[in-house]
C-alpha cells in the first residue's frame, strides 16, 4: 500500500509517524532529527513543514464538514449511539505569534493572536448527600503556590500586568511585598478550621472520601476562529462523542464573555461552572488591595477564598463594595493597578459569575471546580505552537499546525484514523476489487 504525496510515497504507518513527530515535538527540525534517529526515516525539514500544512488542512477540512452537519440545539440529545455518564467541556484561550504571508523568508508584519482551544472530557466521579469537601484545600493556602498561580493568571494574556484591559487581573503594587513565604506547606490564617500544616500531628478520624472527578477520554478543539464558529466546533465535537445525552454535564471556563457567550448558545444544558482558581486570583488581588499590604492582605484572601470554595460568594461581594463606598470615587479612568480599580474589577466578576459559584453542589454531583484540565491542555499546545522565536503564516498555516497539534493530544487516535481512511492511496481501488472478486 502506497501513499503518493508530493512525487514521495509513503505507508499510512509511516505517514502516520511522520505526522505524530511533526505535530508533537517542538519544532519541524527536532521532528525531522527523531525520526531519522529513531524511525530510521529521512524526511528534509521543508517538506515536513509542507506535510504537516497538507494534513492539518485536510483535518481543518474534515472538522468544517462536521460543523456544518451539526444539528440544531433542539436535537442533539438524539445522537445514536452510547451516552457517556459524566462529562466535562473546558475552554480557554492562548497566544500564538503570527507573520503576514506570501513575503518570503524571514518575519514580515509579526503580531500576537489569540488561538482557542477546548478540551472535551468524559469523567469518572462519584456523587454525594453532601458537600464532600467543605474545608479549604491546603495548597490554595500556600503562599508561593497561590503567589505563582495568581501572577501567572494576571500576566498571561498581556505579559504585562500593568498593561491589564477591562476584563483582567492586575495586581496592586503592594504584591510585589510578597515574601518567598515558609520553605514548604500551607500558611494557614490563625483562627480559622483549615488542617494544619503537615508537618503537624494529624488527628485520626474518618477517611475523606475521594471525592475529585477523574479523567478518562479526552479531545481537543483548537482554532485561530472567531468565537462564534469556534463555539460551532466545539459543539460539533460534543455532538459527536455524544455529550448531550450524559447525565452530568459540566461547562467549565474562566469569566471571559466569549466563554459564556458559548454556554449560552450551545451548551445552556450543561452546568455552568467559573473556574474556582480564577476566583482565588481576583480574591487575592483584592484582599491585597483592601487591606494595602501583602501581610495585612493574606488573611483577608484567606478568609474570602473560603468563603468563595464554600458557596458564600454574596458575603465577601458585600464586604467588597462596603469597603468601596468608604473611598472616595477617583476622578478619572485610574491604571489597572490601582486598588480602587482592582477592588472594582473583582466586584465585577464575582457580580457576573456569582450563578456560576455554587463549588458545594458540584463537588456532590461529581463534576470539576477547575479548568486545570484545559489549562494543562494549553501548555501543551503551546509547547508545540508558542515560542520567542517561532511564528506562522496567517490563515491557512496557523491554523494547520493547531489541528495537528490537537489531532495528536486528543485521545481517540484520529489522526491515525484520519490517515488510514484518506485519499491518495494508489492502490485501495485495485486491492477492494481484488477483496470482491474472492
Amino acid at each position: 500500500m502506497c501513499l503518493k504525496l508530493d512525487g514521495h510515497g509513503y505507508s499510512p504507518r509511516v505517514l502516520h509517524q511522520i505526522l505524530y513527530a511533526a505535530g508533537q515535538c517542538k519544532s519541524f527540525a527536532l521532528a525531522g532529527t527523531m525520526l531519522a534517529t529513531l524511525g530510521d526515516i529521512a524526511v528534509s525539514t521543508p517538506h515536513l513543514a509542507e506535510l504537516a500544512a497538507e494534513i492539518g488542512q485536510e483535518l481543518t477540512t474534515t472538522r468544517d464538514r462536521q460543523v456544518s452537519e451539526l444539528p440544531p440545539a433542539t436535537t442533539r440529545d438524539q445522537c445514536p449511539g452510547e451516552a457517556p455518564v459524566a462529562v466535562a467541556v473546558e475552554v480557554d484561550g492562548g497566544r500564538i505569534r503570527t507573520r503576514a504571508e506570501g513575503h518570503g523568508r524571514g518575519v514580515h508584519d509579526p503580531h500576537w493572536n489569540e488561538d482557542k482551544a477546548a478540551c472535551l472530557v468524559t469523567v469518572t466521579s462519584r456523587t454525594f448527600d453532601a458537600d464532600p469537601h467543605p474545608a479549604l484545600p491546603g495548597c490554595f493556602l500556600d503562599r508561593p503556590r497561590v503567589q505563582r498561580l495568581v501572577r501567572e493568571i494576571s500576566g498571561q494574556r498581556t505579559g504585562d500586568p500593568s498593561s491589564a484591559g477591562e476584563d483582567e487581573l492586575a495586581l496592586p503594587a503592594c504584591a510585589a511585598e510578597v515574601g518567598p513565604g515558609p520553605p514548604s506547606g500551607p500558611t494557614v490564617a490563625a483562627g480559622t478550621d483549615d488542617p494544619p500544616p503537615a508537618s503537624a500531628a494529624v488527628p485520626t478520624g474518618p477517611a475523606r472520601p475521594d471525592w475529585k472527578p477523574k479523567r478518562d477520554l479526552r479531545t481537543c478543539v483548537a482554532t485561530m476562529a472567531e468565537s462564534d464558529l469556534f463555539g460551532k466546533q466545539v459543539a460539533s465535537e460534543a455532538y459527536r462523542r455524544n455529550f448531550y445525552r450524559a447525565n452530568r454535564r459540566a461547562f467549565v471556563a474562566d469569566g471571559q464573555k466569549y466563554n459564556w457567550a458559548i454556554h449560552d448558545r450551545h451548551f445552556a444544558d450543561f452546568v455552568g461552572i467559573t473556574d474556582v482558581v480564577h476566583v482565588l486570583s481576583y480574591v487575592y488581588a483584592a484582599g491585597l488591595a483592601v487591606a494595602g499590604s501583602a501581610a495585612a492582605g493574606w488573611p483577608l484572601y484567606a478568609r474570602w477564598v473560603r468563603a468563595c470554595w464554600q458557596g458564600r460568594v454574596d458575603e465577601v461581594r458585600a464586604e467588597l463594595e462596603q469597603w468601596q463606598q468608604g473611598q472616595p470615587t477617583p476622578p478619572s479612568k485610574p491604571p489597572p493597578t490601582d486598588p480602587w480599580e482592582v477592588v472594582r474589577k473583582t466586584v465585577t466578576y464575582l457580580t457576573n459569575n456569582a450563578g456560576r459559584m455554587n463549588y458545594p453542589s458540584y463537588r456532590q454531583a461529581g463534576l470539576p471546580c477547575m479548568s486545570s484540565w484545559m489549562e494543562s491542555l494549553v501548555k501543551e499546545i503551546n509547547y508545540r505552537v508558542k515560542g520567542s522565536e517561532k511564528f506562522w503564516n496567517r490563515g491557512p498555516n496557523a491554523e494547520a499546525i493547531l489541528q495537528v497539534r490537537a489531532a495528536v493530544l486528543s485521545e481517540d487516535d484520529r489522526l491515525w484514523e484520519h490517515i488510514r481512511n484518506r485519499g491518495g492511496n494508489a492502490f485501495r481501488t485495485y486491492r477492494r476489487k481484488a477483496t470482491e472478486a474472492k
